[in-house]
């Protein structure tokens, strides 16, 4: 296997998590992997194949195929974006189109980021005992399927104490552009989920995806529940690192 890789850092951690997606390609390097970043990455057309403005996603996931054109790995570090990118681009080409192989191809070498580091990344916990919860998000569950991979990471973390969230598999209200068009019910989606973290007793939540992040995060900060939220990368990154969380 070629050790190169392309890092597909999404809209969010494009926009508002530069440091988790440096934590991303430390990670890679750290696991032996050379990481190709395309400057002119963009969207993967989630939220408008959501809102069913499907020719204008075809659009998107065929400029994703050209624009990760070498038969390289496309990691992407949210169960969102990996799901849309290696499943719902399939479902937007006829078998017949003529575009359908590419597309196919493309997509077949996606992976969430959590499936490709517990395969290949050799961790090492430097860090302090500690106690943490995880949510999944729905994608990650549903689509993608790497949820599991997920905490396997954690697993392998022998200072960290994985507690199971109750409801876990429950969503927690963000669904991209449902918690605009629903407010009310995303709201108390949202508090349902910190009332079980709650549960939990634990001083961090680990999430890989940044929607949830957000959400879940401003939720806690809304309510003044001392609760850190954290992404999985950066908890795996710190751990390593043996820096303070």
């Amino acid at each position: 296997m070629e050790k190169k890789v392309y890092l597909y850092s999404t809209c969010l951690g494009s926009a508002l998590m530069g440091r988790t997606i440096m934590n991303t390609v430390w990670l890679l390097k750290q696991a032996g992997f050379e990481v190709i970043y395309k400057k002119n990455q963009t969207c993967c057309g989630q939220p408008s194949y959501n809102s069913g403005y499907f020719q204008e996603s075809k659009k998107v996931a065929l400029y994703n195929a050209d624009l990760f054109d070498k038969n390289y790995p496309v990691l992407v570090p949210s169960g969102s974006c990996a799901g849309m990118m290696m499943h719902d681009y399939l479902e937007l080409f006829d078998e017949n189109d003529k575009d359908f192989q590419k597309i196919k191809n493309f997509s077949n070498r996606v992976f969430e980021l959590g499936e490709f580091l517990d395969k290949y990344l050799k961790i090492d916990d430097l860090g302090n005992p500690i106690k943490v919860t995880w949510h999944g998000n729905c994608h990650a569950l549903r689509v993608a399927k790497s949820v599991s991979f997920s905490k396997s990471l954690i697993k392998k973390l022998k200072n960290v104490e994985l507690i199971t969230l109750p409801y876990e598999e429950e969503c927690c209200g963000f669904g991209g552009t449902f918690s605009v068009k629903e407010p009310e019910v995303s709201n108390a989606m949202v508090l349902e989920k910190i009332k079980h973290i709650k549960e939990t007793e634990c001083k961090y939540i680990i999430i890989g995806d940044g929607g949830c992040m957000m959400n879940i995060d401003g939720a806690l900060k809304r309510n003044k529940i001392d609760i850190k939220v954290i992404h999985l990368y950066d908890f795996l990154a710190k751990r390593m690192k043996g820096e303070v969380i």
